[in-house]
């Protein structure tokens, strides 16, 4: 067994789990954190995908323990509250999302994009950032423009910059 120390979604955690141990698996089934999902287990499609001490990463082949110390964000996190983050409210309003099984690594990964880029992105910007991120349902068209709301929004809310 190995020891863990996280700061996830603001909490202090420190667990004993088999050093083999996936970030995912210990978000899903330690904390019991089910919005970061797996659909590959390669790091292809990006629905695993949180931030870790502020940059997207992609969970499912991630070590727990070579994250120990780290501060985690998941999907849960970002919202304060009954209030959504800017980048969840535009992904609900411009129906960035249909089965629902990639929206939490997309928005994880274009909170980080705007983090990263600001809030001033083009369309071939934002589809170049999210290659890593697959959606099976959709022709991303509504992806991408939830993300310039969502940009836009985060830009107003001051939280472009978090």
């Amino acid at each position: 067994m190995a020891s863990v120390t996280l700061t996830v979604n603001g909490k202090t955690i420190t667990r004993d789990i088999d050093p083999r141990t996936l970030l995912v698996e210990f978000l899903r089934e330690h904390m019991r954190l089910t919005g970061t999902h797996v659909g590959c287990d390669t790091t292809q499609c990006g629905c695993c995908t949180v931030h870790v001490d502020g940059k997207a990463l992609k969970s499912c082949t991630l070590l727990a323990v070579a994250v120990d110390g780290s501060t985690i964000m998941t999907i849960e996190g970002l919202a304060k509250g009954e209030d959504l983050h800017p980048m969840q409210a535009a992904f609900r309003e411009y129906h960035g999302l249909q089965c629902g099984f990639c929206t939490p690594g997309m928005i994880m990964s274009a909170v980080d994009m705007v983090r990263r880029k600001g809030t001033d992105l083009d369309d071939k910007t934002i589809r170049e950032e999210l290659e890593g991120n697959i959606c099976r349902c959709t022709g991303y068209h509504n992806i991408v423009k939830a993300i310039h709301y969502g940009a836009e929004a985060m830009g107003k809310a001051g939280t472009a910059a978090e």
